[in-house]
Order: structure tokens, then C-alpha cells, then sequence
């Protein structure tokens, strides 16, 4: 798939009109092959899109315009449907180009297992990788049910990949037992039902480091986001949310992607849950792209 020519979709507000001229590049993973609950965040993507629409294109949090900054909507990726191995390997060949070509990846979801192949692309460019994980679930199963291809053990492929030390998961509220061992055992940072301020804590260690930021929407109470697959009472507000995109902004460490996984539209007929995943997109963009 080629990323560099104009979208004929609907692209996020304010997209630039050419790949050449942007820093950032925004581009879809409609995939929803192994979820083990409710299906339908491959159509996140695009909906987030729409919900952009609606966005003032200056944000107060930031004090930035989006016309300051670079970016262009890519599209979603043709992935093949019902194929999680397949689909992970374009996924990776993906962002692997735009890394060489220096663009900052911003990914929309899908599940979450599709942050694996970013991971294994990010990590071949920046050895020092470092993981923050704002999620309600642990996600650190081995396998679901038989399944190693699951969206419930993305952060477990990071660990083995990265080593746990350089993971750090917040909000998390939901998860086996054995994953929340795993976490104490291993050495990986876990903070609990929170992500500010266990957040605003450790970011000064990160300093100077490459960090990938992957947000599942979940993190978020199902009062703020009803529409993903696997929503957890207990959590953050969507304040909260926008409070550890701005702190990642101030903070000095090196974020060289992210994304934003797990909106499934069509459990939310008001539509907020899109609506606050377009507004953290643009926080992610004009805090996160240098």
C-alpha cells in the first residue's frame, strides 16, 4: 500500500494535501480479528475522523494552532480481513517505511493487538525504546483461549521484546491474576486505576528517552467512552486523559509515536466517545510532534 498519495476518504482536520510535506502521519488499522468480547473498533478509524470535524482547530491545553503543525491523514490500511497474521506483518512493513522516511506514526484503531508490529518497527529504529501504556487492561496474557494473536497480550509481546523494565502501564484495572504477577515479578512499572499522577512521577526517569505511547480507549469510565468493545467500570475521566497528554507534552522525553486503539462506534449512538478520541488525537499531535 502506498501512503504518500492523497486519501480519497475523509481525512482528519486539517490534514496536510501531500505525505512530502508533512512531519506526522495519521493512518488507520481497521482490524477487529481477535477480540474476545464485542467486535467493531475497525470502524474507529474513520468515525474519529468525522468526529474531527467538529473540533476548534486550536487547542487551549496546548496553546497551539493546528495549522503549526505537519501532518498528513494516510488513509486506512486495506487490511485482510479476518487474517491477524497477515495483518500484522502490513502493519509492520507499514510503519517500518514511514520510520525511514523520518515520519512521526500516529496510528487509530482498531484492536489492540495491532500496537505489536508498531512496537517490533519502533524498536529496530530506536534500541532505547521505552513503552507507556494507558490502559483498564493489563494485557499480558500469553495467549487467549489457545490464541497467542489476541488483543488481550500485546504488552506481554513488549516485554519479551524490550524487556519489562522499559514498559510502563497505567490506569490499569482489569486483568488475570497471573498478569498482574507477571507485572510484580518482572519489574515492569504497573500503576493501578490512576494515570496522571502516577504518570507525572515517573516521566522525569524518562528524560532523553525514546518513549511510544500506545492509549486504549478503555482507560476511560464507560460514563466518558460507552463505545469500545471491552469497557471497564472504574475509570479515568476524559479531563484526566487530556491532563497525561499535556504532561507527556511538558515533560523532556522523546515521543516518537503513538496511538489510539480500541473505539468501537457502534456501541455509542451519542457519539462521544468519537468525539473525545478526535480531541485527543489533537492533543497528541500538537503536543507530541516536534
Amino acid at each position: 500500500m502506498r501512503f504518500d498519495e492523497a486519501y480519497s476518504g475523509k481525512v482528519f482536520i486539517m490534514s496536510r494535501p501531500t505525505f512530502e510535506e508533512s512531519k506526522a502521519v495519521i493512518y488507520g488499522m481497521p482490524m477487529d480479528w481477535t477480540v474476545s468480547f464485542r467486535p467493531g473498533s475497525r470502524f474507529g478509524p474513520n468515525r474519529i475522523r468525522e468526529a474531527s470535524i467538529g473540533l476548534e482547530e486550536y487547542s487551549p491545553y496546548m496553546d497551539k494552532h493546528m495549522e503549526e503543525v505537519a501532518y498528513f491523514d494516510a488513509g486506512d490500511m486495506p487490511l485482510p480481513f479476518g487474517n491477524p497474521q497477515r495483518s500484522i506483518e502490513e502493519i509492520y512493513s507499514y510503519v517500518k517505511r514511514l520510520l525511514e522516511q523520518e515520519k512521526f506514526p500516529l496510528g487509530l484503531g482498531g484492536e489492540h493487538l495491532v500496537s505489536w508490529p508498531i512496537f517490533q518497527a519502533m524498536y529496530e529504529k530506536y534500541p532505547d525504546l521505552k513503552i507507556i501504556h494507558i490502559d483498564a487492561h493489563a494485557d499480558l496474557r500469553e495467549e487467549y483461549e489457545g490464541e497467542k494473536l489476541s488483543h488481550s497480550t500485546p504488552i506481554r509481546k513488549a516485554c519479551e521484546l524490550i524487556g519489562p523494565e522499559n514498559v510502563y502501564s497505567f490506569g490499569i484495572r482489569s486483568g488475570m491474576r497471573e498478569e498482574f504477577q507477571y507485572a510484580k515479578d518482572s519489574g515492569m512499572y504497573m500503576a493501578r486505576y490512576e494515570v496522571a499522577k502516577p504518570l507525572a512521577e515517573v516521566l522525569p526517569s524518562l528524560a532523553g528517552q525514546s518513549v511510544y505511547v500506545t492509549t486504549d480507549i478503555d482507560v476511560l469510565d464507560p460514563a466518558f467512552a460507552p463505545g469500545t468493545g471491552t469497557a471497564e467500570a472504574g475509570g479515568i475521566s476524559s479531563k484526566e486523559l487530556l491532563e497525561a497528554i499535556q504532561l507527556i507534552a511538558n515533560s523532556d522525553i522523546n515521543v516518537v509515536g503513538a496511538d489510539l486503539v480500541e473505539v468501537a462506534p457502534n456501541y455509542d449512538p451519542t457519539e462521544q466517545t468519537t468525539i473525545a478520541a478526535s480531541k485527543f488525537v489533537r492533543e497528541m499531535l500538537l503536543g507530541w510532534v516536534k
